[in-house]
């Protein structure tokens, strides 16, 4: 134990962290929106194999989480999340010099291997070392810094890809995170340096883990996960079968990123006082609460939908971090959330085949699909305490 970081580090540690992690969601997760049709013309494929390709890499991920997380309760998080960047860099390295389809799968299973020890379940578990149980401020944090990824991402993937081409983003994106990233995450704390948190401190520990309680929240984390990724995939072609014209199911999907870092803040600032599984029921209800609002008034609610799913999706981030350290504590936390978010990770590799498959079958419809998973997703929720 060592005595409380001034508030000064404090800022310093959680800029740091959700700066590297930016650059690590958006060079990898945000790519194959704006890189993947080119890379699959270069190499003479259809687009659905890169896509293939990266639902590939989540499975990766999934496979990975737990073993990172469990390195970081033991040692700390500084290492694992450099090395994260040392992956990257190569993965995207193999991509850009890939001369054949087998190549860039290769690829991107490097890149699985650093999404599964480098983007928020390893930035939690740090945090967690770092904090204990007074973690969830930071966890707030990072995720409000981090949540910026695709608005930063898009943008300059597509500059790199009109000035030089898809091969040379991939290059540029290495070697971001070799220049800018990797020096982030070296200046972190090394080990697990635990402070000591407040005796008011608002989460305390739990008690210990029944499987119950673990395959609860599993189930909560994929079932977020799949609507997320989900409507990430399709909520223009969605908005548009309920009725919205082009331009109106564009403009409602442009508010999803407002909505999360809008819900972030008040997560941070109000919503702080109460235990995060308050938050995260209120989150959970979100989806399904704008689902019915979409059926019954079609386009006209499309800006409220996006408003609606954007706040609970936003929270529902945070909760992934926040919730397991509030019910089970401190202990073997890196390790923990590795296994409960691996099902989260699989599922969301699914998800943007299997809505598809609905949205193209029943419409507007199938909202319905998500509706009851969220609705699902808030009855495990009702039952933990």
């Amino acid at each position: 134990m060592i005595s409380r970081l001034p508030p000064a580090r404090r800022g310093l540690i959680v800029t740091a962290l959700g700066s590297s992690l930016t650059v690590s969601w958006a060079s990898s997760y945000y790519i194959p929106a704006v890189l993947a049709v080119p890379m699959a013309e270069d190499l003479g494929l259809s687009p659905v194999w890169v896509f293939g390709a990266f639902s590939m890499a989540m499975v990766v991920s999934a496979m990975v989480g737990p073993w990172a997380g469990a390195r970081i309760d033991g040692v700390g998080g500084r290492g694992v999340l450099m090395l994260s960047n040392l992956v990257f860099a190569a993965g995207l390295g193999i991509l850009a010099l890939a001369p054949t389809p087998l190549v860039l799968f290769a690829g991107w299973a490097v890149i699985g291997l650093g999404m599964g020890i480098g983007l928020y379940e390893a930035g939690f578990a740090t945090l967690a070392g770092i904090y204990g149980k007074d973690a969830r401020g930071p966890i707030t944090g990072i995720t409000l810094i981090a949540g910026f990824a695709s608005t930063v991402g898009w943008p300059l993937s597509g500059l790199m890809l009109a000035t030089w081409g898809w091969r040379e983003a991939c290059i540029g994106w290495a070697l971001i995170h070799l220049v800018v990233a990797l020096p982030l995450n070296a200046w972190l704390p090394k080990g697990n340096k635990t402070v000591a948190a407040p005796a008011t401190s608002a989460i305390e520990d739990g008690p210990p883990p029944s499987r119950l309680a673990l395959g609860l929240l599993a189930f909560v984390f994929a079932a977020t996960w799949f609507n997320s990724t989900a409507m990430a995939a399709h909520l223009p072609g969605l908005l548009q079968a309920a009725g919205a014209s082009t331009a109106v199911a564009i403009a409602a999907g442009a508010l999803i990123g407002p909505a999360q870092v809008a819900a972030r803040v008040l997560e941070f600032g109000l919503l702080r006082r109460f235990h995060p599984l308050i938050s995260t029921r209120a989150a959970a209800a979100a989806h399904p609460v704008a689902a019915v609002a979409l059926v019954i008034f079609g386009g006209p609610a499309a800006y409220a939908f996006a408003l609606l799913h954007g706040a609970g999706n936003g929270i529902l981030t945070i909760a992934k971090g926040t919730l397991p350290l509030a019910l089970f504590g401190t202990a073997g936390y890196g390790r923990r959330i590795g296994w409960l978010n691996a099902p989260a990770r699989i599922l969301q590799a699914a998800a943007p085949l299997i809505f598809g498959a609905a949205l193209t079958a029943w419409g507007v419809y199938a909202i319905w699909l998500t509706a009851v998973i969220g609705v699902a997703a808030l009855i495990a929720l009702l039952i933990l305490r």
